[in-house]
């Protein structure tokens, strides 16, 4: 059976199943924004992977999936946009969590921003959030000091699956504790806490916010033996013919087009043929997979959950990943430890990585596409009726706190706690949900480490720092492989003056201002 075919059945059931539940819940809907850390652009089912991801797969049979949504390359930059529907540089956060030169590099969010939590709190939302916060490492910037009612997670970066690394901040309301317990796994611990608060919360006639933000899978790859065990073996084949067979999948699903050939391998990567120890990067990719088959098990629990509480028709649900694959070479465990120990903490690589970003190159810290593309599920049964389509609409981070205000019938706020606050950047996806497109962003803009990127209708500019513009046709050539500066340079001059006049608006420094020479603060 094709994947085509495949997903034709998922949809058909999800239907099915859908009409058992009874008419839609009258009233504000409830909203759940579940966020990966560091997940390629091929690494769900429903994208093209052959990763078991049958519950993500079902939140995409039931609802729309996005192939043009953009996320702003790197983890902290990434919340900060998500949570306020502004430029990571307007909140406060245009790297990392760090301190920087100026305002607009903090390392925490400002006073010129509202958080999507702040803002329903106040017309009457509970707030709930349990995962990764890494937008503010100190008090008074955490999760309850900005809007959420409840929260349980980690404050910092990355850490151990099994344990919370020195100096790692996990937290529970504004206490820090050390959360770990017999067969503590950070993914399964997260939706425990999700589905507790969803259980005292979800049965009330006030709507709930929850936001679920996963380290998975995030290094370092670890993950329970049985589910590592699904996938020992499989990734023998190696990156090139994994890299093949998911542009072969994508194509026939209609996630990309079939104009855009596959990127060429990335230059760092071996021929997998040519590529050493080959029974540790199958063991290396199988430990990846099964972190995200166990992150795709518990949103299967957080789903049922949702239904258990009679929430499900009037339940908008996102899912979509902070950056693309991580290219990162990491290894900080146990001298010799394998990737299924426990005492290991390594990476997957860069030749993987290229896998999971197929067909795109480069990868997360970059604003090539396979640096900011994720995919985005939006699935709420009371308003979208296309179950299982694919919208091409092109989209942003900034756009879901619009969105989540636009569904509740809030508006957004001009001042909180009697400051100003920075006006939204962000427009809502609620027309798409209805009739299929909307009236979009005239640009979009990126910049992460210097490097810097426009998308202005099918045209986008970019540029690896320290490197040129470089101009794509994005409707012919996504993967970005026909350079079209020299032949317009007029186009050029024009989206360079848009992105000077966007950095100069939202503080955006030149790299070597930002660093002095040294790497404010890192992952």
């Amino acid at each position: 059976m094709s994947a085509k075919c495949l997903y034709a059945v998922i949809i058909i059931c999800a239907a099915m199943a859908s009409g058992l539940r009874g008419e839609a819940k009258p009233g504000r809907p409830n909203i759940v924004i579940i966020m990966a850390d560091d997940m390629g652009f091929s690494d769900l089912g429903c994208y093209g992977s052959e990763i078991t991801t049958q519950n993500v797969d079902r939140l995409a049979a039931g609802g729309l999936r996005f192939t043009q949504f953009y996320n702003t390359a790197r983890c902290c930059p990434t919340r900060a946009s998500l949570l306020t529907g502004l430029y990571p540089h307007q909140a406060g956060i245009g790297h990392m969590v760090g301190q920087g030169p100026t305002p607009a590099y903090q390392g925490y969010l400002n006073d010129r921003c509202v958080t999507i939590a702040e803002v329903l709190k106040q017309a009457g939302y509970r707030t709930l959030m349990a995962g990764k916060w890494h937008v503010g490492e100190d008090r008074p910037h955490w999760p309850c000091d900005r809007g959420f009612d409840e929260y349980f997670g980690l404050i910092s970066g990355a850490s151990s699956y099994f344990s919370i690394d020195p100096g790692r901040k996990f937290a529970r309301g504004n206490e820090q504790i050390d959360p770990v317990k017999d067969r503590f796994y950070m993914t399964d611990a997260f939706t425990d806490e999700a589905l507790s608060f969803l259980e005292k919360h979800g049965r009330r006639p006030q709507p709930f916010f929850l936001y679920l933000a996963y380290t998975s899978p995030h290094w370092p790859l670890h993950a329970w033996p049985g589910d590592i065990a699904k996938y020992r073996g499989k990734y023998r084949i190696g990156w090139d013919a994994l890299r093949r067979q998911r542009h072969k999948r994508m194509i026939e699903m209609g996630i990309v087009d079939p104009r855009w050939p596959l990127s060429p391998r990335d230059p760092e990567a071996p021929a997998w043929t040519d590529a050493a120890d080959k029974d540790d990067l199958d063991l290396r990719m199988a430990v990846y997979a099964a972190q995200i088959d166990r992150m795709d098990q518990n949103v299967g629990r957080v789903l049922n959950k949702i239904g258990e509480i009679g929430a499900d028709q009037n339940t908008l649900v996102f899912f979509l990943a902070d950056n693309g694959a991580c290219a990162e070479k990491v290894d900080r465990g146990r001298k010799g430890a394998a990737a299924d120990s426990k005492d290991s903490y390594l990476s997957y690589g860069l030749p993987w990585a290229n896998a999971s970003n197929t067909p795109f190159r480069l990868y997360k810290h970059w604003v090539h596409e396979g640096g900011i593309s994720t995919p985005l599920i939006a699935c709420w049964p009371a308003v979208i009726d296309k179950r299982g389509a694919i919208t091409r609409e092109v989209g942003h981070l900034i756009d879901l706190m619009a969105t989540c205000l636009d569904a509740a019938g809030v508006e957004y706020p001009a001042t909180y706690h009697d400051k100003p606050i920075a006006p939204l950047e962000g427009k809502s996806l609620i027309p798409i949900f209805r009739t299929g497109t909307r009236q979009g962003h005239e640009a979009l803009f990126w910049e992460h480490e210097g490097n810097r990127a426009v998308r202005e209708g099918k045209w986008k500019l970019v540029s690896r720092h320290p490197g040129e513009w470089e101009l794509y046709d994005l409707e012919a050539d996504r993967t970005e492989l026909n350079n079209l500066a020299d032949k317009h340079p007029d186009r050029v001059k024009a989206m360079v003056d848009k992105y000077k006049a966007w950095a100069d608006r939202c503080g955006v420094l030149r790299w070597d201002q930002v660093t002095g020479g040294k790497k404010p603060g890192t992952k």
